[in-house]
């Protein structure tokens, strides 16, 4: 759990935040067995996973920031019911979370599939987090999928920040990865960004196409040639005016890093 001491300043303020999403997808309170939890007991626990000391870039910074995208794509899904069910799926997305590991999507989703139908929430919805949790491994959903494109959208978007902030994202993705030697770390994290080169639009949203794209792309080519030239990438902060965003895939271990 999240000591006094290592508590996010926002940590109540989430507690909340949580609770009022919960509740906007659970089983209506008289449906619900004797003795379900508290919301507030699965938002403990949540929060106590985000603020883990290994975490540099997966952090409850990342969640809220993650979490704010999701209200602001939020037009793009179907209804309310959507979007509570995004931010259900943002809350668990790396809640799991090692560097080393290739399994964190899958393991959070699994955690997603215990933890949310034991707080009342009903089969369909649960299953439909995990689905959008397991998405996140490789930001591709299929057309259509609003909730997946405005999750992925939400979870990529840190790719389109201000050189400033690509610079301290970099940054810490190679925190999280200080056990990786510099040459192993660039040569996977340069295939992580031709990776993401290569898809046909970073993000699917109409609002993430407008406004995120053009930034993002200049970002991870300035990163890449940063790699490339045999430099840490942005995070010494010489990520110059053609970089303008940061959310990349993992570096040293090939996954997702939203």
């Amino acid at each position: 759990m999240a000591t006094p001491k290592n508590r996010h300043p926002a940590h109540e303020a989430l507690r909340e935040r949580w609770t009022r999403t919960l509740l906007a997808v659970r089983r209506p309170e008289e449906d619900l067995p004797a003795g379900t939890p508290s919301p507030y007991a699965y938002a403990d626990d949540l929060l106590a996973r985000w603020a883990e000391p290994h975490r540099r870039y997966h952090t409850t910074d990342h969640l809220i920031a993650v979490l704010d995208r999701v209200g602001l794509l939020s037009a793009h899904c179907s209804g309310p019911e959507e979007v509570a069910t995004v931010s259900l799926a943002a809350w668990f997305h790396d809640a799991v979370y090692l560097p080393e590991r290739s399994t964190n999507e899958e393991r959070s989703a699994r955690l997603a599939e215990r933890a949310l139908p034991e707080a009342g929430v009903s089969p369909a919805p649960a299953a439909e987090v995990a689905r959008l949790v397991r998405l996140t491994a490789g930001h591709d959903p299929a057309p259509g999928d609003t909730g997946g494109e405005v999750l992925c959208d939400a979870d990529l978007a840190v790719l389109a920040g201000s050189p400033r902030e690509y610079a301290a994202y970099a940054a810490a993705v190679r925190a999280e990865y200080g056990f990786v030697p510099d040459d192993a770390f660039r040569a996977g994290r340069a295939e992580v960004l031709r990776r993401l080169l290569d898809l046909p639009a970073l993000f699917r949203t109409h609002y993430g196409r407008e406004h995120w794209e053009r930034t993002a792309r200049r970002n991870l080519e300035t990163e890449l040639e940063l790699l490339s030239a045999g430099e840490s990438g942005a995070a010494d902060g010489r990520a110059d005016g053609r970089a303008d965003g940061g959310e990349a895939r993992d570096a040293g271990g090939g996954k997702d890093s939203a």
